[in-house]
């Protein structure tokens, strides 16, 4: 009996290292995929930034405009496509801090900090919440909704 228990402890730290391998590995996709929309943005280049997207993404925004309740904006993935690749001087700078990664599948859940600045200059802070999928193509992110303030960023 002791020789079976053995057998099935190796078996299963085995197993879960396998798994925890494999997760790192998403991950590393995952973040590359995410990181590469945001370099896209910070070149100017819309090919780039569409590449991590899939054509069929939601894009809201939960916005507070001054003395009312919050409200949540949608945009097209065409219209930021349009807004990232025209020619424009300033360039926006999105940087994030990878907060949860949760994975099931071919389903992720991302959640990240961010700070933005447009040149070197702060505009505003909050939180982004990605919904991606994994197909064929591997990695796209299918839904985004982020948080903006201008107060409460840290240091």
């Amino acid at each position: 009996m002791k020789k079976y228990s053995g057998l099935t402890f190796f078996l299963l730290i085995f197993f879960f290292s396998a798994a925890a391998q494999e997760n790192k590995a998403e991950e590393a996709l995952i973040k590359q995929c995410i990181n590469q929309l945001f370099e896209g943005m910070k070149k100017g280049d819309s090919s780039l930034t569409h590449t991590s997207f899939s054509d069929q993404c939601i894009m809201q925004t939960i916005a507070t405009p001054k003395n009312e309740a919050p409200i949540v904006k949608t945009t097209s993935l065409s219209d930021f496509l349009r807004f990232i690749g025209s020619p424009h001087k300033e360039r926006f700078d999105e940087r994030i801090v990878f907060t949860k990664i949760l994975i099931d599948g071919h389903l992720a859940s991302v959640w990240t900090d961010y700070k933005f600045y447009v040149d070197d200059q702060f505009s505003h802070c909050g939180v982004n919440s990605f919904q991606l999928f994994k197909g064929k193509d591997g990695w796209k992110v299918i839904y985004i909704i982020d948080t903006r303030r201008k107060e409460n960023c840290g240091a």
